[in-house]
């Protein structure tokens, strides 16, 4: 029975500690905790130090395991205490294997037994023996020291044993403290009483830094942070320090001993704020404070005060929105003026708001509502501060208790509100009118009406209202009805100019361009048309506000009422009188009166209109209209212009606006020509000829076009062209766009240096170039080591500057080779030398030198002429000038380090020979220059030795070669007669007679001559030329866009201490984080590995990786041997994908940058080792500690692991790889939100959530910052937002950049951040910048050809295109990551996105709309650059096109939008609306454009009346149908969304490269590509706006390699893709069938090609660009999953993936409302026009027009569904089997046999027959369309299964007409092979093969 004990302890211990090295991930990377002190649940570890205790217990296991026994029995005591019925989640498997492990100690007693009555007297006696053994006292008394003494020394706080004793200490006294009260009067008892009680008292207790803290340790002092010694920290500290006038606080109330009291401790007492939430706020403030004030100067007096400018500083920005928002109001701010509060009050008031802030979860979206909170609250506070004693805040208490909590009182009942009305959305399927989203709920604090909420807020209010189905409060000022109506009411001024000069053109094209009275008179119907167009805007405005009138302000409800009635009746007013004008010029009457009287009405109405939009959105008249107080004015400009909170002051400097007028006016010219010279005109001579023609024979029953002028042919020709006419605009700016933006670029120096070649020869002006732009005054300032030549000072400055340079140079090559894309040879050739020693020129990179002197050296053994034509021509190339002479320097200088007496007697004597002879021009004459090979290659030779470790062998080789150089340079370099000389000088003689001369060398020790004796050897051991270093693609682009950089404008750095402190800030959610070993090995169907395929697609980088960790000629599978080595390997896979690790590591690069920048500006904090660097160098700077803090004090980076605890407590991977990370980068935080279950008081599990933040501790664990409770569920709308919302109280700085986890970041780059954030303060309009906008780069794009189209498109915008929205255009948004937000000027706005379910689907962009409408700014710069990846696959692609389609969609929508495109001027407004929803509109409309032509010529071939009309006119304007056509084409193949990245080509890589780049994507078939993006825009795009359904769609990031299945595509794109171009081909067919075009075939394929060419590529592109498409294997087995998929029968539970049935009943899912039904139906109706028209086309029916003929097509179509279900009925009874198959039989010979007699005896063709199948498909289609959208009644009819039938019918039909062609090329192995080559690189094509291969061997070793 003991054994099966021992067993089970053994059990548990070792499956403890196995779970907690899975956690750690690979454990090699830190020291191994113990099992359980990793093993302890969450719910424990919130509230005691059970972990810290087993920690200890672990500790001190080997020194004393009686100890350790009664620290784990306290652990599992106070875990007992804690959770006794072991509810927690892992409590009870923790209790039992907590106690199996005690047992086991008690076991090791040797079974004597155990009085644990002495207990408390062992753990004191162990307590005492520990504090001597580890000097304890001695430590803290040095520390206290230090601590008085103000100074930061490197060695303070020891090393990292000394704090796991103060943690062990700390873990000892908690246990003691606990053991003692059960023994009080005890002697032990009492001793341990006074230990404890000292501890407290003293200010320093065990070690402030194992007192958990974020950045500044400000519960504790730390010993081995040095922030808390940076004055304008301690400075901070002092300003929140408490004072005696301030109110007492109560005795009894607890703070830490450590810390002084301060005024977040008075907040606390007052208001119930929860202490981490005054912890993290503390330090915020403390950080805002000293970084304010590190900008105005360092204070330095002896206790560091906070100057009076930076506390108004923080003040003024943190309630910037506050101010603004009681101006708006009208209210009084709760202080009378900034002059009136002292520093005391500013401070309060600032960490009152940041409280607020803090707490608030997601009341934080609702930034006016913190406003009304807070001024109630800081009035409260202001009661408080003026009494003498602190007393709580009334509207904080809980009646019940008495207690205090600002959570449940103040942001509970708000998000109670907030979760019922989000619940009311449906998960997202609800109409947006049905609930109130947050903007809703922030808007009611928009009107002083607000305050009837009063305060504390009554529960009565309609705002807190919860939704009832009988009684809800409506939504506030804006309903997002879901209808395209919002595209006119919000952007109507566009659609209204464009009609109204649409209308104008026609009016003058039609009177042959001659502008007479006529004309004019004309023109004037332009009038009515404006105001009937603006009555439409007015009523669209009142009919879209219906749900929100019932809580809509009174104001604004008698506004839209009275627009209304001034809309209609100037509408009926201006046509009546028109109307009138006209009967005047019909009747010829000399009387004008009505002309006159409408010339004045129209010209008051004109008059009125230009007054407004001048005064309100021309810059230069703004402020006439903000001064004015007439009321008269102010009436007008209310009607003219809703006032809202946002969106005020939306007009930019006079010269911006000319800018982007100028723009427009340039667009509008080239429009206008166009569409009047190749548009209208040539239409309007066939309408004239047309409406004038006699009735015309129809082939059909016409009803309509008989007597009305032939009005629908009319519209069938001019409906393309009005398509194309509204959508064109969109071209023309992108031509503008991309000129415009050249120029830009070009002006900004954007590609000047666009090659490896031209960095090499610019290289020499780089130092310069760097020291001016990136180097701070202060690091300017910091000397070199060797001694000023004052020869040449323009040398000596560019010595200075490559001194400079050099340090930051050689970080950026350490950086390029850890990420592998160098080797250790490139980078010692790329590597820069300090320039910092004696030598006398600047020392440049040897990849610049190599190979130069061996050059210069055949220019001498060729020289036959003097010693300055020699230098002449070595002087032509500058990098052999400055080879041949470092070379000569650097001989000189090593030979006089290594030989003394007579030896160096002879080389000064050598040395002063050729320089003296130089002088004189003699030196082809004083040396034979024929022998330098041979000089160098005995130098050469001793270099080689002296780079070596000395040894005695080594010490007698180097003498042997100087030696040898004597020897050769004497007698054979020298000439005759100065050889003689030398032999017979006396000294050097005898030395060598004697044996002396050269026999002690003196090995180098001097690190600078070390450095030369290296470099030396690598300059002349270099033969090949450097070139092409580096080799790496990725290494040479990120060197060229840096030093590209260098020359581009960008302010000017500010030391490190100065810089605007930053956060970079990224969510997460379930993504890759690192790759384990299973991904890099797993192989998929071919055969094909991650690592295999990284391998063939980056070979350079493996083998630099293999080289890199030892490696060389290892295999793959040996790797995995070292735990190392495959951690290694892991982190390489996972840096070449899309990963968190990648991120991670990108944005850590910035703390790299800035620690670097930080040490070498040298700032002292009264240093006491004296160790400090006297000059320039970055050696050791990652290890200085005060580097360290001033980066932390700068720089945080937070990462929001949504459900990173979930992923702790299921022991998922992704916990351990991120556990991982936090271990290996000290300055990570994650912050991730807890939920704790508990029973509630009814016996209901309740959830409670918190906010964590958390580190690695010292042991590597995750150690708790800081845990904020929050007020339920925080994930109430979008997922990302909400992450992102609930970590922002983390971060910390004035900045944040917004990073995704799919990006990447570059040392060099982060160097440039803090020129960046200077922009901050530069000049960039009325407004400072509030966004600062960042150049992307993808980095996806070598991975396949889809890939690097994706690319190029996506480099194309946040390059070109985001610069043109910038500047000229002022519209630049924030549209993803990496922009850099101003973090307090939006946490005080909302944040840095929007939340509202599917509404703010689109998070990111909203931030920007936010921005913007909040009078910020958004500028764009490119001078730095973030790495990005993009989806690489066509799938990936397509699911996050049709996510940014859908989240366009819902922007049509929503309120942003609306009030953007009715505030902005005109212009601004079109540029807005073209670079957001209006290029979706125009993608959608350029598909429409085809419909439109093709149904027009559908209608004009089955009416039969395109023949007659060319027959009696022989004109149907086909020029202005080619123009139309012409551009839609070149539309739909992304011609001009190439001639943005063609110009983006020229400008950065060369012409030449251009036109190459845009050549080989046009053979790759990116035209096939963007024509099938086409699509997937429009698809989704207009499916949401109908329908909605937009939703996130997760892409996936990985590799992607693999084939897809034909079934996966199928379901992907068939209704999106596949049944559009079917139809498009049916009306191709029909028109090539039964239409008449003049010119025969020729004229057909002209108007038809675009056409053509998207039914191609919306069929085929998924499988043209499938991997493996073609491989005859792989069709027939897609073909036998295909045919599974579509027969196989839906279920409960059975996925889409699995049945088509399910799959089916999903894509219907969308049509859910009677609208979108009524939508639907009427949209399926066209399908009946083919049906129609086919009937009368038919040989039978010859020309027979009666209505009856589509009548019986009925009858035939209803007979072939009574044959269709005959053949498919099946009956369960076995004996009806053979009837039903008899009748079956029958049935099909009897339909044989009718149709042969109908086509022998009739005029029934058998191409009748194929035009009836073709009929009959439509209208089958037709049919299911409607039964689909009405398919409740058509369930209820019992029809649902025979539709379905029908529908599965259809799908079979449209697989194997895309299947068929796939089937037939996958016959042709070719196929297969181009399709390799076309969409991998040449690289990777040749791996698949090889694997392919390998596979096949693989099978036949198997078989």
């Amino acid at each position: 029975m003991a054994r099966v004990s021992d067993n089970w302890n053994r059990l548990v211990r070792a499956t403890l500690r196995r779970e907690q090295l899975r956690l750690a991930g690979q454990s090699h990377e830190r020291k191994k905790s113990s099992g359980l002190a990793s093993a302890v649940p969450d719910s424990l570890q919130r509230t005691t130090n059970i972990n810290a205790i087993l920690q200890a217990a672990d500790e001190i296991q080997a020194e004393d395991a009686h100890v350790a026994r009664i620290l784990c029995e306290q652990a599992y005591s106070m875990a007992q205490n804690l959770d006794p019925d072991s509810e927690g989640r892992g409590v009870l498997q923790f209790k039992t294997g907590l106690m199996s492990v005690i047992k086991q100690k008690l076991a090791k007693k040797d079974g004597g037994r155990i009085d644990r009555n002495r207990d408390a007297q062992y753990l004191w006696d162990f307590y005492q023996r520990y504090k001597r053994v580890h000097r304890v006292d001695e430590i803290q008394k040095e520390q206290k020291k230090m601590l008085e003494s103000g100074t930061f020394s490197a060695n303070m706080g020891g090393s990292q044993e000394t704090k796991k004793v103060f943690a062990t200490l700390r873990a000892l006294v908690e246990v003691m403290e606990s053991l003692s009260k059960d023994i009080p009067n005890d002697p032990v008892g009492r001793s341990i009483i006074e230990e404890v009680n000292r501890l407290k008292s003293t200010n320093k207790g065990l070690s402030g830094d194992l007192t958990p803290y974020n950045i500044v340790p400000l519960d504790a002092p730390s010993m081995t942070n040095a922030i808390g010694f940076y004055p304008e920290v301690k400075g901070a500290i002092s300003a929140l320090r408490y004072h005696g006038e301030f109110p007492r606080l109560p005795d009894d109330f607890e703070f830490p001993a450590q810390r002084n009291l301060d005024m977040f401790d008075l907040l606390e007492f007052v208001f119930g704020f929860q202490k981490d939430n005054i912890r993290n706020q503390r330090e915020n403030v403390v950080l805002a404070l000293a970084n304010a004030q590190s900008r105005l100067g360092i204070p330095t007096e002896a206790d560091p005060r906070i100057d009076e400018r930076a506390v108004t500083e923080v003040f003024l920005k943190v309630l910037d929105n506050y101010i603004k928002w009681c101006k708006y109001l009208r209210i009084r701010l709760v202080w009378n003026s900034i002059q009136a509060i002292n520093k005391d009050r500013k401070l309060f008031l600032v960490s009152l708001y940041f409280l607020i802030w803090g707490e608030a979860a997601n009341v934080r979206f609702l930034p006016e509502c913190i406003c009304y909170i807070f001024h109630h609250m800081a009035r409260e506070l202001d009661a408080t501060l003026d009494h003498g004693e602190a007393s709580p805040a009334a509207s904080c208490i809980i009646s019940e208790s008495g207690s205090v909590s600002f959570l449940s009182q103040v942001i509970q009942p708000i998000y109670n509100t907030l979760s019922q009305e989000a619940a009311r959305n449906n998960n997202g399927k609800a109409a947006h009118s049905a609930w109130r989203n947050y903007d809703d709920f922030n808007e009611y604090f928009w009107s002083p009406a607000c305050f009837e909420l009063s305060w504390p807020m009554k529960e009565t209010s309609p705002f807190l209202r919860l939704p009832k189905s009988s009684k809800r409060t409506g939504k506030s000022t804006f309903v997002e009805h879901r209808t395209f109506l919002h595209l006119y009411r919000s952007f109507h001024r566009m659609w209204i100019f464009l009609i109204v000069m649409f209308q104008g053109l026609t009016i003058v094209a039609f009177n042959d361009g001659k502008l007479n009275l006529r004309t004019f008179k004309q023109l004037l119907s332009i009038a009515p048309t404006y105001a009937i167009l603006k009555f439409i805007e007015c009523f669209l405005d009142v009919l879209l506000m219906f749900g929100a009138y019932s809580t809509a302000r009174g104001m604004a409800i008698s506004r839209l009422v009275i627009r209304l009635f001034v809309g209609g009746a100037s509408s009926v007013a201006i046509t009546y009188l028109y109307i009138k004008v006209m009967q005047e010029n019909l009747n010829n009457t000399s009387s004008s009166i009505y002309y006159r009287i409408y010339l004045l009405v129209v010209g008051v109405y004109a008059a009125i209109r230009v007054v407004f939009s001048l005064l309100l959105k021309i810059p230069g008249c703004h402020s006439l209209s903000e001064k004015s107080d007439q009321p008269f004015f102010q009436f007008f400009k209310w009607i003219y212009e809703e006032r809202y909170f946002v969106g005020r002051g939306l007009y930019e400097r006079p010269m911006d606006y000319i800018r982007y007028v100028l723009y427009w006016v340039v667009i509008f010219a080239c429009k206008f020509t166009f569409a009047y010279f190749l548009q209208i005109k040539p239409l309007v001579e066939p309408t004239n000829i047309i409406k004038k023609l006699p009735s015309l024979e129809y082939s059909w029953h016409d009803f309509v076009s008989k007597n009305n002028n032939n009005v629908l042919t009319l519209v069938s020709i001019w409906a393309p062209i009005v398509a194309i006419y509204l959508m064109d605009i969109h071209i023309w700016y992108t031509l503008l766009s991309a000129i415009v933006g050249g120029v830009m670029g070009a002006r900004g120096r954007l590609g000047e240096i666009r090659s490896i070649e031209m960095v090499h020869k610019r290289f020499e002006s780089f130092p310069e170039a760097f020291v001016k732009q990136l180097v701070s005054s202060q690091a300017k300032r910091m000397p070199t080591s060797g001694p000023p030549f004052q020869e040449d000072p323009e040398e000596n400055n560019d010595k200075t500057y490559a001194a400079q340079f050099s340090p930051f140079w050689n970080e950026i090559i350490k950086s390029l080779r850890e990420e592998d894309y160098i080797s250790n040879r490139q980078m010692d050739l790329l590597s820069m030398p300090s320039n910092t020693g004696s030598l006398r020129l600047v020392q440049w990179p040897l990849f610049l030198l190599s190979s130069k002197i061996y050059l210069a050296i055949d220019l001498a053994i060729d020289c036959k002429d003097t010693q300055a034509d020699l230098w002449g021509r070595i002087i032509r190339d500058e990098y052999m000038a400055y080879a041949v002479q470092e070379c000569y320097y650097s001989i000189e200088k090593i030979l006089l380090s290594l030989v003394d007496n007579e030896g160096k007697l002879w080389v000064e004597r050598i040395f002063r020979e050729i320089n003296n002879s130089m002088l004189e021009n003699s030196l082809v004459m004083t040396l034979d220059l024929k022998k330098l090979p041979l000089v160098l290659s005995r130098f050469s030779a001793l270099t080689g030795l002296l780079i070596m470790d000395e040894k005695p062998e080594l010490a007698k080789g180097a003498a042997n070669a100087v030696y040898d150089l004597y020897e050769v340079v004497t007698h054979g370099l020298l000439s005759s007669d100065l050889s003689e000389q030398i032999d017979t000088w006396n000294i050097v003689a005898r030395a060598r007679i004697e044996g002396r001369l050269f026999s002690n060398i003196r090995w180098p020790r001097d690190p600078d001559i070390k450095e030369q004796v290296k470099r030396l050897h690598l300059l002349l051991k270099v033969k090949d030329s450097a070139a092409n270093v580096p080799k790496n693609l990725e290494a040479r682009r990120r060197l060229e866009f840096f030093t590209n950089s260098l020359f581009m404008h960008m302010p000017q750095a500010k030391p490190v201490s100065e810089m605007m402190p930053f956060c970079v800030f990224t969510p997460y959610y379930s993504e890759t984080v690192l790759y384990s070993s299973h991904d890099l090995w797993e192989e998929n169907e071919d055969g094909i590995s991650t690592i295999f395929y990284l391998q063939k697609i980056f070979p350079d980088e493996w083998e630099n990786f293999l080289e890199r960790i030892g490696r060389g000629n290892t295999g793959d599978v040996e790797l995995q041997d070292s735990s190392t080595d495959a951690l290694e390997l892991r982190f390489w896979v996972s840096y070449r994908g899309q990963t968190l690790a990648r991120t991670v590591r990108g944005m850590m690069y910035y703390r790299r940058a800035l620690m670097l920048q930080s040490y070498l500006e040298n700032r002292s904090l009264g240093v006491r080792d004296g160790n400090r660097q006297t000059f320039l160098s970055s050696k050791g700077f990652e290890l200085s500690r005060e580097a360290r803090a001033q980066a932390d004090i700068k720089f945080t980076y937070v990462v929001s692991c949504q459900i990173y605890g979930q992923q702790k407590q299921r022991k998922e991977k992704e916990a351990a790889d991120i556990a991982l990370l936090l271990q290996r980068n000290e300055a990570l935080r994650v912050a991730f939100i807890h939920v704790e279950e508990s029973a509630g008081a009814d016996g209901k599990l309740v959830k409670s959530f918190y906010s964590k933040l958390v580190k690695a501790d010292m042991q590597g664990k995750d150690q708790e910052i800081y845990s904020i409770k929050l007020p339920g569920d925080p994930k109430l709308g979008e997922g990302k937002p909400e992450n992102q919302n609930h970590a922002i109280v983390f971060t910390r700085g004035e900045a944040v950049q917004t990073i995704d986890m799919n990006q990447d970041n570059y040392l060099e780059e982060a160097m440039k951040m803090r020129n960046l954030l200077e922009e901050f303060r530069g000049n960039h309009g009325l407004r400072p910048p509030t966004i600062l906008g960042v150049r992307e780069h993808v980095f996806t794009g070598s991975v396949s050809s889809l890939a690097w189209f994706m690319s190029n498109q996506e480099t194309s915008f946040v390059t070109l295109g985001q610069r043109v929205l910038a500047y000229p255009l002022k519209v630049r948004m924030h549209y993803g990551h990496p922009d850099v937000f101003d973090r307090i000027f939006h946490i005080s706005r909302g944040g840095i996105s929007k939340a509202s379910r599917v509404i703010n689907i689109s998070e990111d962009i909203y931030a920007g709309f936010n921005s913007t409408l909040r009078q910020g700014n958004i500028t764009h710069h490119e001078y730095i650059q973030v790495g990005k990846g993009r989806d690489v696959g066509l799938n990936q692609i397509a699911l996050f096109e049709g996510k940014v389609a859908g989240g366009n969609g819902e922007q049509v929508l929503s309120r942003d939008v609306y009030r953007v495109g009715q505030l902005f001027d005109f212009f601004r407004m079109l540029s807005f609306y073209f670079t957001t929803v209006g290029y979706y509109v125009c993608t959608m409309m350029t598909v429409l454009t085809i419909y439109v032509f093709l149904y027009g010529r559908a209608y004009l071939a089955f009416s039969g009346l395109d023949q007659g009309i060319s027959r009696r006119s022989m004109l149907l304007g086909n020029t202005a149908f080619n123009a139309v056509l012409n551009a839609q084409f070149l539309v739909q193949i992304g011609i001009f969304t190439a001639v943005p990245m063609l110009m983006g080509f020229i400008l950065e890589l060369g012409l030449l490269k251009a036109v190459f780049s845009f050549i080989t994507m046009q053979l790759q078939l990116c035209s096939v590509f963007f024509t099938f993006s086409l699509g997937t825009r429009t698809h989704y795009f207009g499916r949401t706006i109908l329908h909605g359904g937009a939703k996130y769609r997760a892409t996936g990031r990985g590799f992607v390699v693999q084939h897809i299945k034909f079934a996966d595509n199928y379901r992907l794109y068939s209704r999106s893709h596949f049944v559009k171009a079917l139809e498009v081909a049916l009306l191709l067919i029909v028109y090539i069938a039964y239409g008449y075009t003049q010119g025969g075939a020729v004229s057909y394929i002209l108007l038809t090609l675009s056409s053509w060419f998207l039914v191609i590529s919306w069929l085929f592109a998924p499988y043209i660009f499938n991997p493996s498409g073609f491989e005859w294997q792989k069709t027939v087995e897609d073909f036998d999953d295909w045919i599974n998929w579509l027969l196989y029968k839906g279920g409960v539970g059975v996925k889409g993936d699995n049945s088509w049935e399910s799959w089916w009943d999903e894509e219907q899912a969308h049509i859910q409302t009677l609208r979108g039904k009524i939508l639907e139906s009427i949209l399926s109706l066209r399908f009946f026009l083919f049906q129609y028209g086919i009937v009368y086309k038919l040989h039978l029916t010859g020309k027979n027009t009666s209505f009856s003929l589509y009548g019986f097509s009925w009858v035939v179509l209803a007979g072939i569904v009574v044959i269709f279900k005959i053949f498919t009925f099946k009956s369960k009874k076995s004996n009806f089997q053979l009837v039903l198959r008899f009748f079956q039989g029958v049935t099909a010979l009897s339909l044989i046999a009718t149709l042969i007699i109908v086509v022998l005896f009739t005029n029934l063709t058998v191409p009748d027959l194929f035009a009836s199948c073709l009929a009959l498909v439509a209208t089958g289609w037709a049919i299911i369309s409607l039964a689909v959208a009405w398919r409740g009644i058509v369930r209820r009819l019992g029809l649902w299964d025979s539709v379905r039938e029908f529908a599965r019918m259809y799908d079979a039909g449209m697989g194997m007409i895309i299947f068929a062609p796939i089937a037939m090329l996958s016959w042709f192995p070719f196929v297969s092979t181009f399709q390799s080559r076309l969409l991998f690189n040449q690289a990777f094509s040749r791996g698949l093969e090889i694997s392919l291969i390998l596979a096949g061997n693989k099978a036949n070793v198997q078989a």
